[in-house]
């Protein structure tokens, strides 16, 4: 049996930040194209990895969802990454503080809904 609305909400998280990077690598693809790149093998390099990421964790989604222990851990890496991005941003000033909540928050939350998932599964198969 796996924690169907832990994983659930989890999955979401997972998924929405999957989202964000896709979005995010077409916005860069935007700028690519209007010639806003000093680089162009260090743009695609960056969209490419933007892209990877956000694969990753679209498929994190669904492995989180489907009750798959290495999705969650996977997905705690990338939620671990996300607030250490967020703490870090406030070292830049000016603080841009709706980057540092927009990425913080979303990856705190991801972090407590994957741990409380794990550990409700676990509990789970220790009463079976």
């Amino acid at each position: 049996m796996r924690a169907p609305g832990l994983a659930l909400a989890a999955a979401v998280v997972l998924a929405a930040e999957g989202a964000a990077l896709l979005v995010f690598a077409v916005i860069e693809l935007a700028g690519l194209g209007a010639g806003d790149a000093a680089s162009l093998p260090t743009a695609l390099a960056l969209i490419v990895l933007t892209l990877i990421g956000a694969a990753a964790l679209i498929a994190f989604a669904i492995g989180t969802r489907t009750g798959r222990s290495w999705a969650r851990s996977g997905g705690v890496v990338f939620q671990v990454l996300a607030v250490a991005l967020a703490l870090a941003s406030l070292t830049l000033q000016p603080i841009s503080w709706l980057f540092t909540v927009a990425v913080g928050l979303p990856g705190l939350l991801g972090f407590v809904l994957l741990i409380a998932s794990a550990r409700r599964e676990g509990e789970q198969r220790a009463a079976e």
